[in-house]
């Protein structure tokens, strides 16, 4: 396999430059202590640059007792800088030797007096810096190319990984979140930052996991915390105005399909003494090169009765064409001279998307049957057009010297048109028929959804004690009409004598949700460094859904004749009182908290077509526990346990038939139950030289005994039934390591990622039980380079192995292997040229027939840049020089295997001009 051969070729390439490296190494030692007093300084920053040019080579903290050690030195000449917060920075200069470790004894930092107007002191930073359990990255000792955004940076930050599609993973985790200064931009979607800001106005990268705003203030640790990255504005570039704007045409020789791109970007930022004073950002987008900067949001819950082909969750494949239209503002201002309370600080947003999604697919599904097994081939063709309106905002109040309110009010409105033409033909394993259809679908839906979190604080005189309100509402409002045409033959019992069945129907579905929680906190500290919690909720979700269905009238030649059998009105309730306490102990090196929740819970469902109701009551514990733990050195171990509670959805409980395909009838079930699921996961982060060498761990455990699976029910013609089901047996385990380590004298940084995946689960076939297991093993590698000014590449390979097994029939158990390699270049040309490229391979076996394959994706550009400071470029980029893109997907569930192929974008030439906006101090 040649994926397995690039990994092994880039690993011995690994070890056989590692096995270069001089063997005598050592290490530098000493003590950072205060100048007056002799009290050692823990958490210290320690970085070791060259001497010559001050380049950074490793980093290291402080112990509780001051003592740093810096390991696997090599000989040569270095700079030592200590530094520390409200301490003068400090720097020695050391020669190591082979084979002699070198103590500096105790270096002392003096205390940094308060600056005198006139005078400004500039102090050098280091590259990494560990502020408690915040990563801070020096962006200056990172370089990038010019112009490039914040995305390029990321990717040079140790432990850090950003996919093709801008997912951004941190030590194996995802980051849900990209704040400016502290303060939302656009919302919450991580790519309006990374993919619309340049990295050259970036002073520091933090990163760290967020907990909710409520556990924020209270400063108990809640359990639920994000991934996090901040990004704060050097002082120099918070003055001015920038952004990047681009406009470019091509053409895809032998389609004849025209293609384009245009992107507007300006900034005017204002900040005040190097702070947040005043921010604007103003961005447009327009391609159909499936190429965004924001996140497409769905924006609501999806309606039933809108068939689709198979999904696709690879972020690296897309499976289908997307023409996207886009533009927003973003405002934030705090300033004395906004009149709301004492000191009041806001930031607001509004964007607008319409996105075009074309989806042109194969599949076949083989169907698992403990007798009579078969397989369905699919083509599926759709065009859904979506359009979005969003506002996002955050009001904060400072109501007195005690007591502040924030609201996050954000509302979303959404229209879209979906129109798709399916065809489907279901055969035995002889290839006898069983039957076959076609069916055409459209529909128009609006869906309005809303949320606001309020969240009022209070702190008291005495030191720890606080309390805390907040009130979360959220609501929504769709409305769908669409209409299904099919046809479809069924065959008889020895495949013969097909007889025709037609669909002509009409619905109209009017659906509503409007949910609110209220969570009181009182946190009282019973010593310096333990405090509990005591906290009441109370939540209400109420949910209705009303579908009408009406079949076409012959005669009137029009949908006029009611299906009071498919039509119904349904509600339900959900409301819970919830009490507990959480008892929290924090100490310098390690944390710990234990809670519990007592949760009583009813459940009410209302058929109103048949005016009837029926309630069901639940009584839950939901214990919890955290314990954390800081080793010397750059390494953390944290455990967690915690359980919770999921209600049905409306359409899972709603008692009507979806016949949108009628080969394939869903059906809701109103007695199913609240899922309870446990939850337990082991982190473990460690670090030399601040990500020179890394260590990252992950390892999740999810268990669940009445989780909400499905009942498929498959004729003898082969139409299947398929209702949810309340479950045991559902466990999924999770695990996944990374190794890296930067080779800096050859300029190189590898990483080897492991990981593993396991599921159980149990679902009903034909009133049978079946047993589901499916088993994902992944190893990839990475290496990367900024060899020197010009030249910056790198090269990656992953193989993954799935397997899955069914009890209920063993025969249609499968394993397949996929693999997928990677390499990209950056070359600075001389007189202002630039050359891009990068190569994708891909390929599957295991699959079924016509599904196993390999291709190549390879994209190139070259550029030419000009104007004053290069702020301006004309680049020419050929997308698929080899003319061979696809995307090929394998889905596995508990009833059946399915493989899917998509028509993808295929090559394509572009023409585009690019212009930096550089303007500050203005």
């Amino acid at each position: 396999m040649k994926v397995l051969k690039l990994l092994v070729l880039c690993l011995c390439f690994c070890i056989g430059a590692k096995a270069q490296k001089p063997a005598a190494k050592t290490e530098i030692s000493g003590t950072a202590t205060d100048s007056l007093t002799g009290k050692p300084l823990r958490t210290a920053s320690v970085s070791l640059l060259t001497e010559r040019d001050s380049a950074y080579v490793t980093a290291t903290i402080t112990d509780g007792d001051g003592h740093f050690r810096v390991k696997n030195v090599s000989p040569g000449s270095y700079r030592l800088l200590v530094t520390f917060l409200g301490y003068r920075n400090a720097s020695r200069t050391v020669v190591v030797q082979a084979s002699a470790p070198v103590h500096v004894g105790t270096i002392l930092m003096r205390e940094q007096a308060g600056m005198l107007d006139e005078v400004v002191v500039k102090q050098e930073r280091p590259p990494v810096t560990i502020k408690h359990d915040t990563l801070e990255f020096n962006a200056g000792s990172f370089k990038t190319e010019p112009n490039a955004q914040v995305e390029e940076l990321l990717r040079k930050l140790p432990g850090l990984e950003v996919a093709r599609d801008g997912t951004i993973r941190a030590n194996g985790q995802t980051v849900s979140k990209v704040m400016v200064d502290g303060k939302p931009f656009f919302g919450n979607d991580p790519k309006m930052a990374t993919r619309n800001l340049p990295a050259d106005i970036v002073d520091k990268v933090q990163l760290y996991d967020q907990s909710s705003d409520q556990s924020q203030f209270s400063g108990v640790d809640d359990g639920n915390r994000e991934r996090t990255i901040n990004l704060t504005i050097k002082k120099d570039k918070g003055k001015g105005y920038f952004g990047q704007n681009a406009l470019g045409a091509g053409k895809s020789p032998g389609e004849g399909d025209i293609r384009y791109q245009g992107r507007l970007n300006v900034n005017r930022f204002n900040n005040r003494n190097g702070g947040p004073g005043k921010q604007i950002s103003v961005i447009g987008q327009a391609n159909n090169l499936n190429q965004q900067n924001f996140s497409l949001q769905d924006g609501g819950p999806m309606f039933v009765g809108e068939p689709g082909g198979g999904g696709n969750g690879n972020p690296q494949t897309p499976s289908n064409i997307t023409e996207v239209r886009a533009a927003g503002i973003n405002y934030r201002n705090e300033s004395a001279k906004v009149k709301w309370g004492k000191r009041a600080e806001m930031s607001a947003s509004y964007f607008a998307n319409q996105a075009i999604t074309t989806t042109d697919q194969n599949s076949k599904r083989e169907n698992i049957l403990p007798e009579k097994p078969f397989t369905t081939d699919q083509t599926n063709f759709s065009k859904n057009s979506v359009t979005t309106h969003r506002f996002n905002g955050r009001f904060d109040f400072q109501l007195d010297s005690l007591t502040s309110l924030r609201i996050n009010p954000n509302i979303s409105l959404q229209s879209t048109q979906y129109n798709s033409l399916g065809n489907s033909s279901s055969y035995l394993a002889a290839g006898l028929p069983l039957n076959g259809g076609d069916t055409h679908y459209h529909s128009d839906g609006d869906n309005y959804n809303g949320s606001n979190n309020l969240l009022l604080m209070r702190k008291f005189l005495k030191e720890g004690r606080s309390f805390s309100a907040n009130v979360n509402t959220v609501l929504g409002n769709e409305h769908v009409k669409a209409t299904n045409q099919s046809t479809q033959q069924f065959y008889d019992s020895v495949c013969q004598n097909p007889v025709e069945s037609k669909v002509q129907q009409r619905n109209k579905q009017n659906g509503g949700n409007l949910q609110n929680t209220l969570t009181l906190s009182y946190t009282e500290p019973l010593s310096l460094n333990k405090k509990i919690e005591f906290r009441y909720a109370y939540g209400n979700n109420r949910n209705r859904q009303r579908r009408n269905v009406f079949d076409f009238d012959e005669e009137t030649g029009s949908f006029n004749m009611p299906n009071i059998e498919l039509s119904n009105h349904f509600a339900s309730i959900f409301a819970t009182h919830k009490v507990g306490s959480t008892f929290q102990t924090k100490r310098l090196r390690y944390s710990y908290a234990l809670g519990f929740d007592l949760q009583n819970a009813g459940l009410k469902v209302e058929n109103r077509s048949v005016d009837t109701s029926a309630s069901r009551s639940y009584t839950q514990f939901l214990p919890s526990a955290l314990f954390s733990y800081t080793f010397s050195g750059n390494r953390n171990l944290r455990l967690q346990y915690r359980s919770r509670v999921t209600p049905p959805t409306i359409t899972q409980l709603q008692p009507v038939a979806d016949n949108s395909n009628p080969l394939s009838v869903r059906l809701g079930n109103p007695l199913l139950k609240p899922e309870y699921y446990n939850n337990v996961t082991l982190t473990f982060n460690g670090s030399e030289g601040s990500g020179e060498k890394s260590l990252f761990m992950l390892a999740s455990l999810n268990q669940s005994n009445n989780r909400i699976s499905s009942a498929t029910r498959i004729s003898d013609l082969g139409a299947q039934t398929t209702q949810p089901i309340n479950t045991e047996g559902y466990l999924a385990a999770n695990g996944f390591l990374s190794l890296g380590n930067r080779i800096n004298f050859l300029k190189l940084a590898g990483t080897l990622t492991s990981h593993v995946n396991f599921t159980k689960s149990t679902s009903l076939i034909n009133d049978q039980n079946n047993l589901s297991r499916n088993m994902t093993l992944g190893q990839g590698l990475r290496i990367q380079s900024n060899y020197n000014d010009k030249i910056e590449y790198g090269v990656s390979g992953r193989v993954s192995y799935q397997r899955a097994k069914y009890s209920i029939s063993s025969q249609q158990n499968t394993a397949y292997w996929s693999q997928y390699a990677t390499a990209d270049l950056f070359w600075q040309l001389p007189f202002n040229w630039v050359l891009t490229s990068d190569l994708t391979y891909t390929a599957t076996t295991g699959r079924a027939a016509g599904y196993n394959q390999q291709f190549t994706l390879w994209n190139a550009a070259l550029a030419k840049r000009l104007l004053k400071g290069k702020q301006g470029e004309v680049r020419l980029q050929v997308f698929d020089l080899l003319n061979q893109n696809r995307s090929l997907v394998r889905n596995t569930s508990d009833s059946y295997v399915e493989d899917v192929q998509s028509k993808v974008l295929k090559r394509y030439f572009l023409v585009s001009f690019i212009y930096n906006l550089r303007k500050f101090g203005i």
